[in-house]
């Protein structure tokens, strides 16, 4: 008998290295699946070129280790991992691994491909003793639509194969602004193997919001309130799970606050503000007008560029406002970045349903291996992996989320929110299914999911609902009872 989800996923693979035993080349593909299944979840992190990914991966993990200029690493496909020590490694196409040197600058890692060029190099893979990346392997791919052919044309094969599931999980999708080739990537991702997969696995984040109020101290405010209509897009609804607004640089400099930025920022704010503001009218005006005492053109220039105008201005207010050293000022402005919405988002949309996802994409990778096999003897693990498919009930929601965020299934408009929350689709957790405060106990989550349970019993038993809608009142009830059959362990 298969179970379900991550135990069925394992299960599937046991037998599969039972029915490929002594093909060499099938083996690798199921040990690969295997290693997938039981390490941490895999999210690419994607968008056009200068979205801002490399500087937001930074900001995510909390350490200054992905490259943001334009060197030849920019364009290689490069895995961030845990590792207890710091160690970067080169996979190129022909030949096996070689190992890179470990360098920093101003603190800074620093990538040097000695006698490789970047077109001859498969991934790079940075093991790094970073606690963001215990639970989450983060994935920097190179810019799509890039003028280099070769570089875009490297992305699109790695976030868009054509006969493979993705090496990814999920994918965070930076845009500045919502433009068609973003709707036309996320299309064209969702038509993946991985997209396939039964679920929107895709979160977009308007990356460089402080931009849009041109680094006003409530830009954030602005790109909130955009964010918002993009996640209501009906062009954009079915493709992603939500549209959060980051301040990428100001969020990836917060977590790297040097006690130089804060005195620095301490010097401006004891200025006059009519001169401060004059000074903050541009950067370049900011880098070349002289003063405060104390603070050299070389010190303003790295300030821009480790903080923009936006965070400069942002800084200034929350010292004037009584912030008095560096760990407050950073705390704050990585508040006010916006990342602790995007690490919290993170969490509830993909981590907490790590397991459902990878194996998902466990079994789609093993469905590809069955389906250019011609042995006779795959048959019955066809067998297991169709009855695995349709029973896992994890597997399920993911389809029926990605169903009533595409087209409905048939049910009022109330009852698909209602349903989209109940499987999932803003948080695995109870609480967050059942709409609760984070912290309820489980007597309100028993109570709130035995209500929920006998509604969508109702809703199931009317004569009048259509079929498809009665499948997915099953799924959401199947939900509920799984709630409350967790409770007891709970407790």
């Amino acid at each position: 008998m298969i179970d379900t989800g991550i135990a069925g996923a394992a299960e599937l693979l046991r037998q599969a290295r039972e029915v490929f035993h002594g093909d060499v080349a099938a083996l690798a593909v199921v040990d690969d699946l295997d290693n997938r299944l039981a390490g941490p979840l895999r999210v690419a992190v994607a968008g056009m070129v200068k979205a801002g990914k490399s500087t937001l991966l930074n900001a995510i993990i909390g350490e200054e280790i992905a490259p943001t200029d334009a060197g030849e690493c920019t364009r290689i496909v490069t895995w961030y991992r845990y590792g207890h020590t710091p160690r970067i490694t080169l996979y190129p196409f022909l030949g096996g691994p070689t190992s890179l040197p470990v360098t920093r600058e101003d603190g800074r890692l620093v990538f040097s491909l000695g006698e490789f060029q970047a077109e001859n190099v498969d991934r790079l893979v940075v093991d790094w003793p970073s606690a963001g990346l215990r639970n989450l392997t983060l994935i920097d791919t190179p810019g799509i639509a890039s003028l280099s052919q070769d570089v875009s044309g490297r992305a699109t094969a790695f976030l868009l194969p054509e006969d493979a599931p993705m090496a990814a999980d999920a994918v965070i999708y930076l845009m500045r602004h919502l433009h068609a080739s973003d709707v036309r990537f996320l299309e064209s991702f969702k038509d993946t193997a991985a997209g396939q997969s039964g679920s929107v696995n895709a979160l977009a984040v308007l990356s460089r919001a402080d931009e849009i109020g041109a680094g006003r101290i409530d830009s954030l405010i602005s790109a909130a309130v955009i964010a918002e209509r993009y996640s209501q897009d009906q062009n954009l609804r079915p493709l992603a799970l939500g549209v959060v607004p980051v301040a990428g640089l100001l969020a990836q400099s917060s977590r790297t606050m040097r006690q130089a930025d804060f005195d620095a920022m301490n010097m401006l704010a004891q200025m006059d503000r009519n001169q401060r503001e004059r000074m903050m009218l541009s950067a370049d005006r900011f880098v070349r007008t002289a003063g405060p005492a104390g603070l050299d053109q070389a010190t303003k220039e790295s300030l821009v560029n480790r903080f923009g105008l936006f965070g400069i201005r942002l800084g200034v207010a929350l010292i004037r406002g009584g912030t008095s050293n560096p760990t407050e000022l950073a705390h704050e402005l990585a508040r006010r970045s916006g990342l602790g919405v995007l690490l919290d988002t993170i969490s509830r949309l993909f981590q907490t349903r790590a397991d459902a996802l990878k194996a998902r994409a466990a079994v789609v990778g093993l469905e590809s291996l069955l389906r250019e096999s011609s042995k006779e003897r795959v048959e019955p693990l066809k067998g297991a992996l169709e009855r695995l498919q349709s029973s896992a009930h994890e597997f399920r929601e993911l389809k029926l989320l990605a169903a009533l965020r595409t087209g409905g299934v048939g049910l009022a408009g109330e009852q698909e929110a209602e349903a989209e929350r109940l499987v999932g689709g803003r948080g695995s957790t109870p609480a967050l299914r059942l709409g609760l405060d984070p912290e309820a106990g489980p007597d309100q989550i028993s109570q709130a999911a035995r209500s929920c349970l006998n509604r969508w019993r109702l809703i199931a038993e009317n004569p009048l609902t259509e079929p498809a809608a009665l499948d997915a009142c099953r799924i959401v009830m199947r939900s509920c009872e799984g709630m409350l059959a967790a409770i007891p362990a709970v407790r």
